[in-house]
């Protein structure tokens, strides 16, 4: 794949009380994004169940397994030759629950990723993830998978980066932070360092709305590989789709100067030993 990829991110509203709607809302969002020329489309996290469950019983109603998902994304994303990356309740087949994203073409379903990093209440509902974020080869590109709360890990990012990643597509579901002192929302900068450090293109697509007294961000961003904004935030932090084209090939070069490489440099030998698991700041043993 050379030359510009049109990259969209659609930020929708989805309703943890009505599942089935919020399927339709985001099959509605993905059709409307591929007729707009749309190449790589990126969906919220949990786009199809909404985020806020009140009982197990309720994630396991609105959960599906990865094939119903590619039967709904597969057909509209081969309309346009398209990728689509999307956030949904997975019911695995030994009956666990997990977080996870899909990615899927026009040849069905190429690829599960489940959340490594479980926020806030998710451990209550989902299993977290025990495999690698992956990277899968596209006709649209290299494309490693993420959801959300793994931006903050930037060993994940990075990993992805080291694999090959020329985009990281990250299903959000962020919740609405007070902004700090200065009015710079974090959040957005999120993305753009992420980019920026490992020369990689980010599409964060963030959802919108309330659900259960919980406000969203509404914060989907499209970062390029210099650390700016290609699109986003949508106005308004409302419904809407951010459509960018995006030069994937500027992913492949990690030059940062004449003389200098963001890869290249790297010196890992030198890096401070890994921590626990449990993050408990003693080195390894």
């Amino acid at each position: 794949m050379e030359g510009l990829v049109r990259v969209a991110c659609c930020q929708i509203a989805p309703d943890v009380l009505d599942p089935e709607r919020s399927a339709n809302v985001a099959v509605d969002a993905l059709a409307a994004a591929v007729a707009a020329g749309a190449q790589v489309v990126v969906l919220p996290e949990l786009v199809t169940s909404g985020y806020v469950f009140a009982s197990v019983e309720e994630a396991q109603a609105a959960a599906l397994g990865a094939e119903d998902v590619a039967a709904a994304w597969g057909p509209i994303a081969a309309r346009g030759d398209a990728v689509v990356i999307g956030g949904f309740c997975e019911r695995a087949p030994d009956g666990r629950l997990f977080n996870s994203s899909a990615l899927v073409d026009r040849d069905g379903l190429r690829a599960v990723y489940r959340k490594l990093h479980l926020w806030g209440e998710e451990p209550r509902w989902f299993s977290a993830g025990d495999q690698p974020a992956p990277v899968i080869d596209t006709r649209h590109g290299r494309i490693g998978l993420g959801i959300c709360y793994d931006i903050e890990f930037p060993e994940l990012t990075r990993g992805l980066a080291l694999a090959g990643a020329e985009l990281i597509a990250l299903p959000t579901n962020w919740p609405h932070d007070p902004r700090p002192a200065d009015g710079r929302p974090i959040l957005h900068s999120l993305a753009a360092t992420t980019a920026y450090l490992s020369r990689v293109y980010v599409a964060v697509c963030d959802r919108c709305g309330a659900e259960r007294g919980l406000e969203f961000e509404g914060g989907s961003v499209i970062a390029a590989p210099d650390g700016g904004l290609r699109a986003g935030p949508v106005p308004g932090r409302g419904v809407g789709t951010l459509l960018a084209k995006c030069d994937l090939t500027e992913a492949r070069h990690k030059r940062t100067g004449e003389h200098n490489d963001a890869f290249a440099d790297r010196r890992p030998t030198y890096y401070a030993p890994a921590l626990t698991a449990r993050g408990s700041g003693q080195p390894a043993r």
